[in-house]
């Protein structure tokens, strides 16, 4: 048996044959995959998941390193940073704690929680969960923070012991297990799971379900879900246009602002993103500095040039390179997440080096203008509808 759908990524009307055990169906033009091969294994998934919640308590409330400097014992937990910049900084403190806790849990707990509502047959629980699983996941980003972690050691390590903490193991334990959920769970297949979809007549297939992914005739409500249909994503080049334009704005506080201040046996020192790559350089640490320099400064560029050729490509009807702008579109969304590696290390040098005059680190008035580019950047691309790349292609090929 084959069904026909539209691609979620072109909109092209495929009919993807059922994929053998361990094989999946991609679209041929856009190379997006329509159908995961192999059979669900939803209680592999919800092992994994209790794992994760399981692994969560050591992990946050164990240290990950502890450090001694002038002789004090100093531990780093997972939430230490935030909890210290919170009083300060706030917003800059829950963008942290987001990406680094809320996300994964809420990811994790909304595995559990769809496949409860999808044995009790609790729609709107279930809804609700896939949403979460579907656009959260890329906020959870605790490989980010391993990397980031890594940085802050090799920044203290001048100035300090380093002992490995308990918290680590389990931290590195969760995010392979979380890597493992992300990549196994499928929307689709929970929405498949719920409602199986039907054979239509290929003529009937018009319009693609944002939701739950459903191909289906025409309507106003989805016949699966009931969430309100539309051929494209509203407003998607207007809110991405606003996004990135915003963006492009805080851009310049971001790297002329000093992102973080140090202070050494009463010397100050404050460093801009680019001062503090500069500042890695002199001191031999070149592989951390061109870390943090494509990190923080090439991919936030990257991102706000790469969304606004796609969307002047959009906007002026480009009939060539479709492909190669869909790969541009892939990569932005997912390089987005490692600009918060900046962030990551700022709030554990804040958790690691805090004494007083003798040695101290703040975050900078940059931190937060970086933590906004960070947030509009990937906003934008998840507001960007990759269709409208396509919708000029058959007229090219007629």
């Amino acid at each position: 048996m084959s069904l026909a759908r539209l691609c979620p990524g072109c909109d092209l009307l495929v009919m993807p044959e059922v994929a053998k055990r361990g094989h999946s169906a991609y679209c041929p033009r856009c190379n997006t995959r329509l159908y995961r091969g192999g059979t669900s294994h939803f209680n592999g998934e919800f092992a994994i998941a209790l794992a994760c919640l399981i692994l969560f308590i050591p992990a946050h409330f164990f240290p990950l390193i502890t450090i001694r400097l002038f002789g004090v014992m100093i531990p780093a937990t997972l939430p230490a940073g935030t909890l210290t910049l919170a009083a300060d900084f706030p917003a800059v403190a829950f963008l942290i704690l987001f990406c680094s806790s809320i996300a994964p849990l809420l990811v994790s707990l909304s595995v559990i929680a769809a496949q409860v509502s999808l044995k009790f047959r609790y729609l709107q629980l279930f809804r609700t969960s896939v949403w979460i699983i579907e656009h959260l996941k890329y906020w959870a980003m605790f490989d980010v923070f391993l990397v980031s972690l890594a940085i802050s050691c090799f920044k203290v390590q001048d100035y300090a012991d380093i002992y490995v903490g308990p918290g680590l193991y389990s931290l590195v334990t969760l995010q392979i297990l979380m890597s493992l959920l992300i990549t196994k769970v499928t929307i689709s297949r929970y929405w498949e799971a719920w409602q199986p979809e039907v054979e239509h007549k290929a003529d009937e297939l018009t319009t693609h379900c944002h939701t739950c992914h459903l191909t289906q005739a025409d309507g106003e409500h989805c016949i699966r879900c009931s969430s309100p249909l539309y051929k494209r994503m509203p407003h998607s080049v207007q809110k991405t246009w606003s996004y990135l334009i915003a963006a492009s704005i805080f851009i310049l506080p971001a790297n002329i602002y000093p992102i973080s201040i140090f202070l050494n046996n009463g010397k100050r020192v404050e460093d801009t993103i680019f001062s503090g790559v500069a500042s890695l350089v002199k001191s031999g640490m070149t592989g951390i500095a061109i870390i943090i320099f494509v990190a923080s400064i090439v991919v936030p560029v990257a991102k706000i040039l790469g969304l606004a050729f796609l969307l002047l490509t959009i906007q002026f009807k480009r009939r060539v390179n479709h492909l190669q702008r869909m790969r541009i579109y892939r990569v932005i969304q997912w390089i987005g997440k490692w600009s918060m590696m900046d962030l990551f290390v700022i709030s554990l040098m804040v958790c690691l080096i805090d004494r007083d005059q003798l040695l101290d680190f703040t975050p900078g008035p940059g931190a937060i203008a970086f933590g906004v580019v960070v947030v509009l950047t990937m906003l934008a691309a998840e507001s960007l509808d990759s269709r409208l790349i396509w919708d000029n292609y058959e007229q090219r090929t007629k």
